[in-house]
């Protein structure tokens, strides 16, 4: 079965945004945010010459999504998929309050079970306004470097006990909310695009990841872009 595709909508995070990092001298964490005209939305939107309608918001979590979603019912209605990409930054930490009080008990952005109805409900509503839902999974940090950013200007050894004693707990959460959107995607029988093994393929992937150790760089937009395009191939997607 072949499926036609005019106009996508997109909803998500800085990653869907397209925002990247460089290196600069003058801030003080030598990093520089920009949306990057190589994003892997801009870039498939070029190369499928197809309408992205892209209302994700740096920063962004599940349950701003949902009022975006909201916002935008009657773009929605148009559109024939639904692209969503959240849960790196509901899987995060307040790392100040986790600095000072190391021994208290600490929760993400958005806990387990509330990322997993709140995103439900979109996936839902999305498919009540007539249009496909598409999930992407998670893009790999690199956890070292992320705790080096984090933790930029805080005591690094209070985080680290909170921690247990190694960055690599990081990395067990963000893989954890990560599994959380596969098991979306089965249980809402919604198809889930794996952005994640493009990553891990790779010799070295932190060479796809920008120095705060979690915003993919343009060459990471780039294989973004080439796991969304075999999708669509996949799916025998055809164009307008």
């Amino acid at each position: 079965m072949k499926i036609k595709l005019n106009n996508v909508c997109a909803f998500g995070d800085s990653v869907m945004k397209g925002i990247v990092a460089d290196k600069d001298n003058s801030t003080e964490r030598g990093l520089k945010y920009r949306i990057s005209e190589m994003g892997f939305a801009e870039r498939c939107r070029r190369n499928l010459n197809i309408g992205i309608e892209n209302f994700a918001r740096f920063g962004g979590i599940v349950s701003q999504g949902t009022k975006l979603v909201e916002r935008y019912k009657e773009r929605i209605r148009e559109c024939d998929f639904t692209l969503f990409e959240f849960g790196g930054n509901d899987c995060d930490y307040n790392w100040n309050a986790i600095a000072e009080r190391p021994s208290d008990e600490h929760k993400p952005k958005t806990p387990m079970k509330q990322f997993i109805e709140t995103y439900s409900s979109m996936i839902d509503t999305v498919k009540s306004l007539g249009s496909t839902p598409v999930l992407l999974s998670l893009p790999v940090l690199d956890p070292e470097r992320f705790f080096n950013y984090v933790t930029h200007g805080l005591s690094k050894s209070n985080v680290l006990k909170w921690l247990g004693g190694t960055v690599l707990s990081i990395d067990r959460w963000h893989e954890m909310y990560n599994m959380a959107v596969f098991r979306l995607g089965a249980m809402q029988r919604v198809p889930v695009i794996d952005i994640t093994s493009v990553f891990l393929e790779r010799k070295n992937y932190r060479d796809y990841i920008c120095d705060d150790g979690i915003h993919p760089n343009e060459r990471g937009h780039e294989l973004i872009e080439c796991a969304i395009m075999d999708f669509l191939q996949e799916r025998r997607v055809i164009l307008q």
